[in-house]
């Protein structure tokens, strides 16, 4: 599963992430808010962004997850975004991608890998 800053990443071309869009990837419904709801987003951005999450699984906001999200809230200071996305992988048994330092407090409590970017 990646992180939206990953997504973006992907979109933008870096080189960090060539090889991630090249298996089935995962997004959580969070992601897919973020990136097409950018303030100012051209028509242009968004077929690529439409694109990308075309080839992605969206995952849904469910109940449980709302659960594991408030826990994850409560134990650990996160942004609510990033509580959904890595409650999300969690829930779904997925390894987390994401260039987000402030993951890394979750070590061992998801599966993740946080790119050095």
């Amino acid at each position: 599963m990646i992180d939206t800053n990953v997504a973006i990443y992907v979109l933008e071309g870096h080189n960090i992430v060539k090889g991630i869009m090249q298996c089935s990837a995962a997004v959580s419904v969070i992601t897919e808010m973020e990136l097409l709801g950018k303030k100012g987003l051209l028509s242009q951005e968004e077929i690529r962004i439409r694109d990308l999450l075309e080839d992605c699984e969206v995952l849904a906001f469910t109940d449980s997850i709302k659960t594991m999200t408030i826990a994850l809230k409560q134990r650990y200071a996160m942004k609510l975004p990033d509580a959904i996305i890595a409650a999300t992988a969690k829930h779904r048994g997925l390894l987390l991608i994401t260039a987000d330092k402030g993951f890394k407090k979750l070590e061992g409590y998801i599966d993740i890998i946080i790119l050095d970017v």
